[in-house]
């Protein structure tokens, strides 16, 4: 499992966390020790899980960091704003993007591999204008192929006979 950096503002959370919320529920403690939980979860998760799964999870962590940018963005906390759409380039670069076998896969990896490039572009233009339309966009982008994904799941598929 790849090391994630963090920086101070991640361990002991900034000024701003602690006035924008409710002081007996989000503090920068809780919020710190629930991500803390949160991550050892999704770590657990991944030794156990298949390779759709994998996948499916790749997108739900995209869609989960999109939220997070927009929450965010429309509350003016800028450097919140700018890690979770870091986080979610980097699931669209190093995990959906990086995952594709674009030797085998023929015209359907082609057009993924495209796609994933354009959202990523879009995030970062998104970070760059706080343009909330911009982060609405690679989420509609992205939800179909995350539902056809999440159709073609083997282990909801009936077996053949």
């Amino acid at each position: 499992m790849p090391q994630v950096e963090r920086d101070a503002a991640d361990i002991q959370g900034t000024p701003e966390d602690n006035k924008a919320a409710p002081p007996m529920f989000a503090t920068a403690t809780f919020r710190n020790a629930s991500n803390a939980y949160r991550e050892v979860g999704v770590e657990t998760g991944v030794s156990t899980a298949s390779s759709h799964k994998l996948v499916a999870m790749l997108f739900d962590g995209f869609f989960d960091a999109v939220a997070q940018a927009r929450g965010a963005l429309l509350a003016g906390r800028n450097a919140d704003k700018g890690r979770a759409i870091g986080r979610a380039v980097r699931i669209i670069e190093e995990g959906l993007k990086a995952g594709l076998d674009r030797q085998h896969g023929g015209e359907l990896a082609a057009n993924l591999n495209g796609l994933y490039g354009f959202v990523a572009l879009r995030l970062t233009e998104a970070n760059l204008h706080n343009d909330d339309a911009a982060l609405l966009e690679c989420a509609r982008l992205l939800e179909p192929v995350r539902s056809a994904w999440l159709a073609i799941d083997p282990v909801s598929l009936p077996k053949a006979q």
